[in-house]
């Protein structure tokens, strides 16, 4: 684990129990964590990278809300602050990201500009 104090980022409880839910639903092991980061690309210039899977080189491995949350250390600049939401309601179904470091968030949600 990181010797840190700071988290990079913050999870619901909304989203922690989704994403409990798709960890147990794809049978993952305890080598898996949540993979959090960003990706160039999308309608704004950058998308968001959420996922289960193994640490590698590089990785940053914190304990977040239960969770291990592997996290690039350049991602940091995009994402330090952010926190993660479970959004269930009748128009949008699906994870938010609330990033105060995106200049402009795309109408999907999914992708910013920073």
């Amino acid at each position: 684990m990181s010797n840190t104090t700071i988290l990079p980022i913050t999870l619901t409880e909304g989203a922690i129990k989704e994403l409990t839910r798709i960890r147990e639903e794809q049978n993952l092991t305890d080598d898996h964590a949540l993979r959090v980061g960003v990706k160039g690309g999308g309608c704004s210039g950058f998308s968001y990278i959420l996922g289960f899977d193994v640490q590698k080189e590089g990785d940053d491995l914190y304990e977040i809300s239960g969770m291990k949350v592997l996290f690039r250390k350049e991602h940091g600049l995009y994402l330090m602050g952010m926190e993660i939401d479970w959004v269930d309601g009748l128009n949008n179904r699906g994870f938010s990201f609330n990033n105060p470091n995106a200049d402009e968030t795309c109408g999907c949600g999914t992708s910013f500009n920073a």
